[in-house]
């Protein structure tokens, strides 16, 4: 991803990156896998354009014993919104592979690097895959939705067609399709370095944004736009909104804080056909707007809409000041609705909550060349504080996270489309600062060849989640109350077999809180992890317990970490020391006993007794096997706080000694 500094419209200059690999590991990130059974995803360009091996990633909650066979038997997460007053905070965790967080120049593993974290949310429907361009999905196939080319002089009603023609109801979305034919359309940035790389026009001659130096011959990714992908700050509006940049130096962040759109508004040209907004225009600055007869329009990021404040004075009138302590401000402007570019309608001055302003913060240090934790031993992490929307609806989201890192090579900040490489009669007139593998005379009449892809010499990473939701609290979570979530990563096999995914284990794994916070525990897992056939560059193979290719999940207490036998229920002091304020089962207060009950099956029992609970509990349903095969490998959770304590747990299914180990701490204060 490259950091880019406008100077005007046309020129800018950029932070040159070389390879890395990223994987998110919690929430769990997809690497464009859906539900596969083996071992290497099977579309790289399903949803967008990761750059990571085949072999990374996590398929898609199951909310059954048996695999999803429709999106309405996923399981997605459900977060809750932080409150007015009280956080809501969610663990990202990542590995990365060559390394950040050390800008010593007298370091021989000096990293220049950045990592922007982002995310994307909608209003939720009661339909969870709508054949739409609009509504976020993970789809149930492995097929990537469709895209034509744009032929010369479309209307808008051919062009209607085309989208239909195009978009499928079982296939994953994030971008709209109006996203990506607008990146399509429109000119790319013609200020960027990019070397010697011959970037492809589109189909109508056009120098397009979707032909980058990372991607020379406009390959596409879903409906993501290469462009807005390989470079950040993006100065066009994005369907994005920004939560933190890890950088590697803070002197960096303040150019990141002013011209992140969370912030600064941005424009893009809005031409019409007849009384209808076109979702596309070649143009990509005002000069060449007018001439297009079109209008630069800059537009706001949103949080979301705040319709009921229909007036500039109602709207600017409800920001009091215990919501914009917390971040929660309310603006008047033109807010980038992606609902109404989908709808060829006019976008006007609206009343919106503008989201809160993008982290910025050097970015912890980690190895270079290993897919490792970072220096204090723990995994790579962000602590991501849960956005509190006003309207209170649940909204569907989607989380992206992007990586990078720069090489010194040459100056990266001050290298532009001047230093490109030009050709007269395809003879080099003029080189490029960096060449496709190089010869390098060092002096002893011996040329060696160096290893640059300079497609790659500047490369972006990203890995995303899949759907997941952030609802408003439930009735018994006060406002106030600090809400963290404790939730689980991995897939099924071994460290070799999984790699370069993990094993299972709990996020976060050691957690201090106090007595007055609530724990959400929940989790989620898959019934296809058989990580068959191919095996890509690593092993095969699902070593585990219970029925190959599914993952399942539980929590006991257990007396000391370094034991790994759980303590009966009855003499067990975690679920005794719990307060249960929310339980996902139904709104019924289940005694310690029966809660336990719950985390040991992984809510596939709900209680003992008959009495209590009918044919969901011990007494009636069919019995639960050992290694808990019959549970869903998901498990919405419940919500609780603890007395203070130390407590130790353990998933009895995963938990391998010398295998693997499946542990929690948690500390109450």
């Amino acid at each position: 991803m490259n950091n880019i500094l406008l100077l005007g419209w046309l020129l800018t200059l950029e932070l040159n990156l070389i390879s890395a690999n990223i994987y998110m590991h919690s929430p769990r990130g997809s690497n464009n896998r859906i539900n596969e059974n083996t071992a290497t995803r099977k579309n790289n360009n399903r949803l967008f354009d990761s750059q990571n091996n085949a072999r990374g990633g996590y398929n898609v909650g199951d909310d059954q014993a048996t695999k999803s066979t429709n999106e309405n038997q996923q399981y997605r997460m459900k977060f809750y919104q932080s409150g007015i007053k009280g956080d809501s905070n969610l663990r990202i965790q990542w590995t990365n592979q060559h390394g950040c967080g050390n800008d010593d120049p007298n370091d021989p593993m000096k990293l220049n690097c950045n990592l922007v974290l982002q995310f994307k949310c909608q209003d939720d429907t009661s339909n969870r895959a709508p054949k739409d361009s609009y509504t976020l999905r993970n789809g149930q196939l492995i097929n990537s939705q469709d895209y034509t080319n744009q032929p010369k002089n479309e209307n808008t009603a051919a062009l209607l067609k085309r989208r239909n023609s195009n978009v499928h109801a079982d296939r994953g979305l994030h971008e709209t399709w109006e996203w990506y034919n607008a990146c399509y359309n429109r000119e790319r940035n013609k200020g960027l370095f990019t070397a010697d790389q011959n970037l492809q026009k589109n189909n109508l001659g056009v120098d397009a944004a979707v032909a980058t130096r990372q991607n020379p011959n406009k390959q596409r990714s879903g409906y993501e736009c290469p462009e807005e992908r390989d470079y950040y700050p993006y100065w066009h509006p994005t369907p994005w909104t920004d939560v933190a940049v890890l950088a590697h130096n803070s002197s960096i962040c303040s150019y990141y804080k002013e011209n992140s759109f969370n912030r600064r508004p941005y424009g893009e040209c809005v031409e019409r056909e007849g009384a209808r907004r076109k979702s596309y225009s070649i143009a990509n600055n005002p000069v060449a707007c007018t001439e297009m007869e079109g209008e630069w329009v800059e537009y706001h990021s949103v949080l979301e809409l705040a319709t009921k404040y229909t007036t500039k004075r109602q709207c600017e009138g409800a920001n009091r000041k215990q919501l914009t302590d917390r971040g929660i401000v309310y603006k008047w402007g033109k807010p980038y609705d992606v609902g109404k570019i989908v709808a060829h309608q006019s976008i006007e001055d609206a009343c919106f909550v503008q989201p809160p302003p993008v982290d910025c913060k050097v970015a912890e240090w980690s190895r270079p060349n290993n897919l490792g934790d970072g220096l204090d031993g723990k995994p790579l992490h962000y602590t991501w504080k849960l956005p509190h929307f006003p309207s209170l609806k649940q909204k569907r989201c989607v989380f992206r996270l992007r990586y990078n890192i720069s090489t010194d090579d040459y100056a990266p900040w001050s290298t532009d489309h001047s230093q490109n490489q030009v050709k007269q009669n395809n003879v080099v007139v003029k080189k490029s600062p960096v060449e496709q593998n190089p010869l390098v005379d060092i002096g002893a009449n011996q040329a060696l060849r160096l290893a640059i892809n300079t497609a790659q010499f500047g490369r972006t990473f990203q890995d995303r989640s899949h759907v997941f939701f952030i609802s408003p609290r439930p009735a018994e979570v006060a406002d106030e109350r600090k809400l963290i979530n404790l939730n689980v990563r991995g897939k099924r096999g071994n460290i070799v077999q999984t790699y370069p995914a993990v094993e299972y284990d709990f996020v976060p794994k050691e957690m201090s809180i106090k007595d007055t916070d609530l724990v959400h525990i929940q989790w989620t897992g898959s019934n296809t992890h058989n990580n068959k056939a191919p095996g890509g560059d690593g092993q095969t193979g699902d070593a585990g317990e219970g029925t190959g290719g599914t993952d399942r999940h539980n929590l006991l207490e257990l007396l000391d970490a370094s034991q790994n036998f759980p303590r009966p229920i009855e003499t067990a002091s975690l679920y005794k020391s719990m307060n249960v304020v929310y339980n996902s089962i139904n709104d019924k207060k289940y005694d310690t006993k029966n809660v336990a009950i719950q985390l040991a099956s992984s809510g596939y029992y709900r209680c003992a007794k008959n009495a209590d609970c009918g044919k969901y509990s011990i007494e009636t349903k069919a019995a639960l096997n050992p290694t808990i095969d019959g549970a869903s490998p998901s498990y919405a959770g419940l919500i609780t706080s603890f007395k203070k304590g130390t407590y130790h747990y353990v998933c009895t299914r995963n938990n391998n000694f010398t295998n693997r180990s499946q542990k929690g701490k948690l500390v109450v204060r």
